[in-house]
């Protein structure tokens, strides 16, 4: 155990940093384990929904720094390719019906802009002819 105030301090954040990074991790994997069960109870069509939230959970772990981006992405697309196959099985017998949605076309709004200001130039200066000289004569 540490001696120093900071040392003892940062045992605590750790500690408690290992905890919530080990709940999220454990989240993610019962996601993933979710999405697996439905594979393999043949129900392409919610392992495709279920598919989402897994991929949610995972992107939420990688921007917290959990897992890095390439394992993030691997992860994403191991289960990815075991849904598209189990589709693909599935897809003699259901349809994967996915609704486009309806999107109303609206007159893009214009708004009438000020003309924008000339940048201000920089005004050189020339040096004159000193006085002092003059003052001599």
């Amino acid at each position: 155990m540490p001696n120093i105030k900071s040392a003892k301090k940062r045992v605590l954040v750790n500690q408690k940093k290992t905890e919530q990074n080990k709940a999220i991790r454990s989240e993610v994997k019962t996601e993933i384990k979710k999405v697996e069960l439905l594979i393999k109870n043949n129900q392409a069509v919610e392992a495709k929904a279920a598919l989402a939230s897994a991929f949610s959970a995972i992107d939420s772990a990688c921007s917290k720094n959990i897992y890095h981006a390439n394992n993030a992405s691997n992860k994403k697309a191991k289960l990815a390719k075991k849904v598209d196959a189990a589709l693909k099985l599935a897809g003699a017998t259901e349809e994967v019906k996915v609704e486009a949605p309806v999107v109303e076309e609206v007159a893009p709004v214009v708004e009438e802009k000020a003309p924008a200001k000339k940048p201000a130039t920089k005004k050189t200066t020339t040096k004159k002819a000193s006085t002092k000289t003059a003052d001599k004569e």
